[in-house]
């Protein structure tokens, strides 16, 4: 599954880089939200979340606008991105009704499967209204009482998120971004020198670790749990850099402003990320029993083909494919010492797997 960039006719000056404190701040309340799914930020998450009970309340209730869908309010919708909060804070301030209600709605529905009336049709007593809050209540109950505030009294709501986003701004988000801005302004300024000398293409499949080059033209795929086809002209495209998004890749499209990717900068994350056909590859290499047993005898000092055949009680183009597999989907080194090639199991490689994976191997 995939979500495939068509970057076709983008000129220099239509992809741009730059931070977005808003995002940031979304970013890093959908790591406190969900705090098991980003155990490299568990030291920052505990700080964050010493807050007081009447702020945790409130997160909690706003918590399905940045859930794994992510709102659409939270990402730019002017080029270049503003990086000052209080901007962009500002600017959702000034949104009329219906802009409110446009942006935030399918964010508390919460899915791009299934699509949200435009907000003139969302209005307190309606039809359209009635069902849209019992598809939200039917995720969720807080989906549900979310949806039904929002189109009850949705300036109302606007201004109670707003001053929750304040909130968590000065309880523990301005401290932080005091210290991840300055790296990445320096990180967008980076890409946006690499745009400058390379096609928009090249510079995302060099910028994300899951993407690639896909079919004929400018287009790339991205490695996400969904599939859509985006046109981005005449659309600008909007890189916003995060410190706190990873392991998430996060595409909004469906604005007609711009086209936007939240992705982990350089130097956030704690280890390569996997496209699912790694992920599948190393996971199918080790199902093997066979391989399995070879993967055991790799754990210790290198060894060569021919010993390991001798140990298995198998034949070296057995011995030889087994470990062709293996190391296709990198989890065998191999290394020449004059006429020998010795290979050994790259452990670091299967812990990143999982302890468990590990531990079965090695017992």
């Amino acid at each position: 599954m995939s979500i495939v960039l068509d970057l076709a006719g983008l000129g220099p000056a239509d992809v741009v880089a730059g931070p977005s404190a808003l995002a940031e701040l979304m970013a890093s309340l959908h790591v406190l939200a969900e705090p098991e799914h980003h155990p490299e930020a568990a030291d920052w998450a505990a700080r964050a979340a010493a807050t007081g009970p009447e702020l945790r309340d409130e997160l909690s209730v706003f918590a399905p606008l940045w859930a794994r869908f992510r709102c659409r309010l939270f990402f730019p919708r002017t080029v270049p991105p503003v990086a000052s909060l209080d901007e962009e804070l500002t600017a959702v301030a000034e949104l009329p009704k219906d802009g409110f209600l446009d942006l935030v709605a399918p964010g508390v529905l919460g899915s791009s499967a299934q699509s949200v009336p435009p907000a003139v049709e969302l209005r307190a007593g309606t039809a359209a209204a009635e069902d849209y809050v019992r598809r939200c209540l039917r995720r969720s109950y807080a989906r549900g009482e979310l949806a039904r505030q929002l189109v009850t009294a949705p300036l109302e709501l606007r201004d109670r998120l707003l001053a929750v986003l304040r909130a968590a701004d000065a309880g523990f988000f301005a401290e932080d971004w005091r210290t991840l801005r300055p790296a990445l302004e320096d990180h967008a300024r980076d890409v946006r020198r690499e745009l400058a000398a390379r096609p928009p293409a090249e510079v995302l499949t060099r910028l994300l670790p899951t993407a690639a080059r896909f079919g004929e033209g400018e287009r790339v795929r991205l490695d996400k749990l969904q599939i859509d086809d985006v046109k981005v002209a005449p659309r600008p495209l909007v890189l916003i850099p995060s410190a706190r998004v990873w392991p998430h890749l996060t595409v909004k499209h469906e604005h007609p402003s711009c086209v936007v990717v939240q992705y982990a900068a350089r130097g956030t994350t704690s280890a390569a990320q996997l496209t699912l056909r790694d992920l599948h590859d190393r996971l199918t290499a080790l199902a093997s029993p066979a391989r399995m047993e070879l993967c055991r005898h790799l754990l210790g000092e290198p060894i060569t083909t021919s010993e390991l055949a001798a140990r298995l009680g198998s034949s070296e183009p057995q011995v030889s494919r087994a470990l062709r597999t293996l190391r296709d989907a990198g989890l065998v080194r191999s290394t020449r010492d004059g006429k020998l090639v010795r290979h050994r199991l790259a452990t670091d490689v299967i812990r990143r797997l999982g302890d468990d994976v590990l531990a079965t191997v090695a017992r």
